[in-house]
């Protein structure tokens, strides 16, 4: 059996250079008193259905800002920086909207006044809008706006087992990356309200927190469901998540068979009354993925072609980093998801599963407390420690990609992770309720408002020139045409698209027998 150093030794420069990655990045748009906008999506950034670089996610409020594939961090960040400044200048250019820097939501109006992302009159757009209704009907609305990065990765040469194997190491250590960039440990109370919670008031204001809190977003007041509860999803292979996934979208579930497909008046409720209406809706830390083909199933296109790259979902904006998220965290990324790929990995059980999401929730609202213990393998073990033990693991494979990319940023990445473990108030989640409570009044919406005024003016204050301008604006343009194209092709009413999408037919089979026995 091969040691993770002897695993680091063969990859050779040439694969190491091979790694890609992208990013995709959400923020509210927000008014200028720190509420949410309630204005549609803004004409300028073109089609949110087509546009390559800028869509909404949940709401028609929350902007989704992508990159594309990059080998490099600094090419990566240099266009998602780009698409944040033509961004900026639209909403400058309407108004005084700006996009709000906190993972945790600005001021929310009631739930049922929160706009649903509108997708236009196709088949396609009407789906993603039914689908999100859905989601208002199982969860609430106030619960999708929270917002987050997603860090997508890909290295040369590694088949499902080796994503899977990764896949479950991430999930074992991901308590290590909650605790160094978890960033939201308080919210306004405009969020929770009429739900039972464990937060406590800090100050007068409406603010609510937990003193040593990462990542609000990542724990029980986030993408929860008791329904998804339900789910023991295995990683032990690609069958077995597939199986897993094709059960919770083909299984009818009791109280979405209550709320319907459509009301009385006709309207949709939501695609489907299964436990998951796509395969989406299935909350992860980390999901495997695989480039689709229009219209087909992601869950088809992974069992028919394999895992393409991963896609990391618990990483919070980081507010005090103009885009949300630095140079020497995706460096740090990079290098975790590397000793996750190399690194020893046995199946998961479902004793171990029940483990992590317990040290997940306990990372979440407590990862800053002193002598916190967390369970690995049934034993109690300090956060601290663990966490010591792994980032001593990580010097050699930030060394080997130094060595291939030159300088230090790797070995220096992991160093400043190493050092602000051990002072978890130089923590970003430490620095938000440090700068609340010294700046603020201890007012979560007043730290995230100033927050995202600096952004604002920090990204409106770089270099922009009339070419970059006119190559958006036509990027516009074309995604408004792009998305009439599709609205004139449909010919199928939506009610037959909406069946035949949602089909267990089009969810893909095990590839064969054999292969489904041995996984």
């Amino acid at each position: 059996m091969t040691s993770p150093e002897q695993r680091l030794a063969t990859l050779t420069g040439e694969r190491l250079r091979g790694m890609r990655r992208g990013l995709e990045k959400e923020s509210l748009r927000s008014q200028a008193d720190g509420r949410l906008a309630l204005t549609p999506h803004p004409a300028a950034l073109g089609s949110a259905l087509t546009h390559p670089h800028i869509t909404t996610d949940y709401s028609e409020s929350q902007l989704e800002l992508i990159t594309g594939v990059h080998g490099s961090v600094e090419a990566c960040l240099a266009e998602l920086t780009e698409v944040h400044q033509y961004t900026v200048r639209s909403l400058r250019a309407q108004g005084e909207e700006m996009m709000w820097a906190s993972s945790m939501p600005c001021g929310l109006p009631p739930d049922e006044t929160i706009p649903i992302g509108r997708y236009g009159s196709s088949n396609v757009g009407r789906a993603k809008s039914v689908y999100r209704m859905g989601l208002a009907h199982r969860y609430g609305r106030r619960m999708q706006t929270i917002s987050g990065i997603h860090y997508n990765w890909s290295l040369p040469g590694v088949d499902n087992d080796g994503y899977f194997a990764l896949i479950r190491n991430f999930r074992r250590h991901a308590f290590l990356l909650l605790t160094l960039f978890g960033a939201s440990p308080a919210l306004c109370s405009t969020f929770v309200e009429g739900r039972d919670h464990e937060l406590q008031k800090l100050g007068g204001n409406g603010t609510l927190y937990m003193p040593h809190g990462t990542s609000l977003r990542m724990g029980r007041l986030g993408y929860q469901s008791e329904a998804q509860a339900t789910l023991a999803v295995s990683y032990n292979g690609l069958e077995g998540y597939a199986a897993s996934l094709h059960d919770a979208l083909t299984r009818p579930w009791p109280a979405y068979e209550a709320v319907g497909i459509r009301n009385p008046g006709g309207d949709y409720n939501q695609l489907a009354t299964t436990l998951l209406q796509i395969e989406n809706e299935f909350y992860g830390t980390i999901r495997p993925k695989r480039v689709i083909f229009p219209g087909e199933r992601p869950l088809h296109a992974l069992r028919e072609r394999g895992v393409e790259y991963i896609e990391v979902r618990l990483m919070d904006l980081n507010p005090f980093e103009p885009i949300g998220i630095g140079a020497s965290t995706l460096r740090f990324l990079d290098v975790f998801l590397l000793h996750c790929l190399l690194s020893d990995s046995p199946p998961d059980t479902p004793a171990e599963i029940r483990e992590l999401a317990q040290n997940q929730h306990l990372t979440a609202a407590r990862g800053r407390e002193p002598g916190l213990l967390l369970m690995r393998g049934g034993q109690s073990v300090p956060l601290v420690q663990w966490g010591t033990e792994l980032l001593a693991q990580l010097v050699p494979i930030a060394a080997a990609l130094d060595a291939v990319e030159g300088g230090q940023a790797h070995s220096e990445a992991v160093a400043m992770a190493h050092k602000a473990l051990l002072q978890p108030d130089t923590l970003p989640s430490a620095r938000v309720l440090q700068a609340m409570r010294e700046q603020h009044g201890d007012s979560f919406v007043a730290f995230a408002r100033a927050q995202s005024l600096a952004t604002h003016q920090h990204l409106l204050g770089l270099p922009w020139s009339s070419k970059q301008q006119a190559r958006y604006e036509a990027m516009a343009a074309q995604s408004i045409e792009d998305q009439r194209a599709i609205e004139l092709a449909d010919s199928m009413p939506f009610e037959i698209y909406r069946q035949e999408y949602v089909s267990p037919a089009r969810l893909g089979r095990p590839r064969t027998q054999a292969t489904a026995l041995t996984a």
